[in-house]
């Protein structure tokens, strides 16, 4: 399958990841891409020997689509171009000044020139109408400043720069997120954005007691008649003074966060206190944000290094009564992928210093899979069944544990992360890793602070002959796809399901296999049992989108929202069909069963 079958696949490849340089065409064919890639990851090996030996089996897992490294990495790797080989960052605003928010989009602006995502808390920045102590000036407030990021972002696109999201994410406890939770109702704002509350366990107590919820921002010195409680703030570590604006009601908050979701899709919501119990930097790191499509939760200057087993690779006989997964050849892909991804971290341009020494320090891989959709119904379970989740939680099991075990070895062989120490070990993540692993880490240390994730893998399962992407169900048989073109004018394809092509090349009749199940018919209690099978062998988290039919009933949202926080999840985002967000895919007719 070395060939780009779908002539999407051919599109994204020729406009997204083709290697030109001064008008001239580098890669002739998709096998001189993997080539080009297999050798400059390859190139942070220390002598020529291992280099050889280490192109040659990164290429023998990037053929045939078996692995796919992330976006950033297939279109700058080996090339001239001044980009980086990261997909996203998150950022740093470093205080609640002119001066620091200009500089940090001036750092913004430099990541996404070079082709890297970013993510913000924009929960720094004092409230809209509070007083600038300096200029006696009202503050405008984060809202307001995340439209001159977006702006920025437009302009650079403009020019031609590569085309990098950006998230913004605010706290549930700001006296502005009322507003922000509204901020993209208009369909002509912040289009460059995904926005996401950050929601701590005690909102979600105080939403199921129907109590009242404090808004509250840090205070550098003592305000007369002022209530204030002690609360965790930023990046810091420890509780600091802030003071509170007013009370609302938890609930009237957590309806109007869901009410917009429904209405446009956004905001989506994280889970604070889950996502940092978690995280196995608790030593050292508060979370607050994290990349454009969450899957990576990250601290200020942290980016994401991403690649994915193509799971349709994997599957022995598939549609028979035979259907399998190759589990040694998913063990062994990994392995290498592992030190694919760890080189990656070695070889790569960083757009700024700082990213280069948060990125070396804690040497963060996130690698998952795709394709599982698919891969599902090869193997002839509906996904979203009790029998799928447990192969699919057996899966992830499977390439967690690779990964960590690899991660060992290459502590062993080149040393344990700069900003490793002994209370690693101790952190709530790494205590449910089986004992065996425990010791070896206690023993060798290990390479990399964090390794698994499942990311959203849109264009890069479109490159791989349209397979399903990341952990979602396959969207349908047959539909539209609107993607962007080299010229930045959006293009609509025709395509087909990687799966569905597969089992047409058997069957002459129009059927489909009997496992078939698509995006439309699933429950949001099914998508959640999918990424719940998941989660608990990742490490970093999961980009899932429960997409709803357009007449789901308002009322049972908060139900999803809260099941997927009950169920130990770090987020959650759903997707109804609106006239704001408009879609990316759209279905065909007569290509789903009845």
């Amino acid at each position: 399958m070395n060939i780009l079958i779908e002539p999407i696949s051919a599109l994204i490849w020729d406009t997204k990841y083709r290697y030109r340089w001064q008008g001239k065409v580098l890669d002739q064919n998709i096998s001189d891409t993997w080539q080009r890639v297999a050798k400059a990851i390859a190139a942070a090996e220390k002598t020529p020997a291992e280099r050889q030996y280490w192109q040659a089996a990164f290429y023998r897992i990037l053929e045939n689509f078996q692995f796919l490294p992330g976006g950033r990495i297939q279109a700058g790797a080996g090339t001239k171009q001044k980009v980086t080989l990261f997909n996203c960052f998150v950022m740093d605003i470093k205080e609640d000044s002119l001066s620091g928010i200009f500089e940090a989009l001036k750092e913004g602006a430099l990541t996404l020139q070079q082709g890297g995502g970013v993510g913000y808390d924009f929960s720094v920045l004092r409230p809209e109408g509070d007083q600038v102590k300096k200029t006696g000036v009202a503050a405008a407030g984060p809202v307001a400043f995340m439209h001159i990021w977006d702006s920025m972002c437009k302009v650079l696109l403009s020019t031609g720069a590569r085309r990098g999201a950006m998230m913004g994410v605010l706290r549930c406890d700001h006296p502005d997120i009322l507003q922000f939770v509204e901020a993209k109702r208009d369909a002509q704002a912040l289009r460059h954005f995904n926005v996401s509350v950050m929601v701590s366990d005690a909102f979600m107590q105080a939403v199921k007691d129907d109590a009242e919820w404090p808004l509250i921002f840090p205070i550098k010195e003592k305000i007369s008649d002022a209530e204030i409680i002690n609360c965790q703030w930023g990046d810091a570590l420890e509780k600091i003074p802030c003071r509170v604006y007013k009370r609302i009601k938890a609930r009237a908050l957590w309806e109007k966060i869901i009410r917009s979701a429904y209405d446009y899709a956004e905001p989506g919501v994280l889970f604070s206190d889950t996502i940092n119990r978690s995280n196995n930097l608790w030593y050292r790191e508060h979370i607050n944000a994290t990349n454009p499509c969450a899957e990576i939760p990250l601290p200020a200057y942290g980016a994401c290094n991403l690649g994915s087993l193509n799971l349709t690779q994997f599957v022995i006989a598939p549609f028979s009564s035979q259907a399998k997964m190759n589990w040694q050849g998913i063990t062994d892909t990994v392995r290498i992928a592992t030190r694919f991804l760890d080189n990656v971290i070695d070889v790569a341009r960083f757009p700024l210093k700082i990213q280069q020494q948060m990125v070396q320090g804690a040497r963060r891989i996130g690698l998952g899979f795709t394709g599982l959709g698919d891969a599902l119904v090869m193997l002839g379970l509906q996904y979203g069944s009790e029998k799928a989740a447990a192969v699919a939680s057996e899966i992830m099991r499977c390439i967690a544990k690779a990964t960590w075990e690899a991660s060992i070895q290459l502590a062993e062989e080149k040393g344990k992360f700069p900003f490793y120490e002994n209370k690693y070990l101790d952190g709530e993540f790494v205590q449910t890793l089986d004992q065996t692993l425990r010791n070896e880490i206690a023993k060798y240390g290990i390479r990399n602070s964090h390794h698994n994730t499942v990311a959203p893998t849109g264009t890069t399962s479109l490159l791989a002959n349209n397979i399903s992407n990341g952990i979602e169900p396959i969207f349908n048989a047959e539909y539209e796809r609107h993607v962007r073109g080299e010229k930045d004018e959006i293009l609509t394809l025709r395509v087909r399901d990687y799966a569905y092509r597969l089992w047409r090349e058997q069957h002459a009749d129009n059927s489909l296999p009997p496992a078939w199940i698509d995006a439309s018919q699933l429950t949001p209690a099914e998508h959640l049992r999918m990424q719940k099978a998941v989660q608990p062998y990742i490490d970093n988290a999961i980009s899932k989108t429960i997409n709803l039919p357009k007449d789901f009933p308002f009322e049972n949202l908060a139900d999803v929202y809260t099941n997927a926080y009950t169920l130990g999840l770090k987020g959650c985002t759903i997707f109804r069909p609106n006239p704001i967000t408009g879609s990316v895919l759209e279905a065909c007719c007569g290509t789903s069963p009845a």
